[in-house]
């Protein structure tokens, strides 16, 4: 697969502010409401090296593009939170994890305004903006859906647990060491069996593509986009 360097630099830089806020929102949040675990390691950081996996957020994902991936996965250093050391760990919990995805649907809700300033930029500028401009978007609002899926060590998976009655919220609870498993089997080893049988298994995706589509359309509208 050819990749041009003109298509790095419209993809990096967004992915890497979309990841990092995520991250650092997670480790904000979490000291805010108790637990300075996150904080002592230096993870409340703008800087995207302190949450860079070099595995997950790297290599993973570039093994699945030019393996022509039906869907492209990828993750960032965790963010180490002690939920014991919260002022209330079950609901705190639900906003420690909720931090993540709420800032990236802001981040893409800024994004979407700035879609107005476009006019703006310089001409010989204007197309690598809107390119940067509508990948962060993209980005944004996939990592904030994708996230949201109740499987933990999702973010989806820990809001889940912190809400759901204990008796349901402990067995989901001990699938986190699964959880990366269970996503790599849904998301690309079920329809690639699938493709082989002449079954379309890709049912996961479909769905995440159906949320992130009603969210993109909602945000365009919200931000005079539509």
């Amino acid at each position: 697969m050819n990749i041009s360097l003109y298509a790095i630099s419209v993809w990096v830089l967004p992915l890497l502010i979309a990841i990092t806020f995520h991250e650092a929102a997670h480790a904000f949040v979490a000291h805010k409401l108790g637990d300075n675990t996150a904080w002592q390691l230096g993870r409340v950081s703008f800087n995207p090296f302190k949450h860079i996996d070099p595995f997950g957020t790297v290599i993973l994902p570039g093994v699945l593009l030019l393996a022509h991936s039906p869907f492209l996965f990828g993750y960032a250093k965790p963010v180490p939170v002690n939920f014991r050391n919260l002022n209330h760990p079950r609901l705190d919990m639900v906003w420690v994890a909720l931090a993540g995805p709420a800032t990236n649907i802001i981040l893409a809700t800024i994004v979407a305004f700035a879609f107005h300033a476009l006019p703006l930029v310089p001409a010989d500028a204007a197309k690598w903006t809107a390119d940067n401009l509508k990948n962060a978007f993209l980005i944004n609002i996939v990592l904030a859906i994708f996230n949201m899926m109740p499987i933990p060590p999702l973010d989806g998976g820990r809001v889940a647990v912190g809400l759901l009655p204990r008796v349901l919220a402990y067995p989901l609870s001990r699938l986190e060491p699964y959880g990366m498993l269970i996503l790599i089997g849904l998301l690309i080893l079920l329809p690639v069996i699938g493709a082989q049988l002449g079954l379309n298994l890709d049912v996961i995706s479909a769905i995440l593509r159906t949320l992130t589509g009603y969210v993109i359309s909602a945000l365009l509208f919200i931000t005079g986009n539509a």
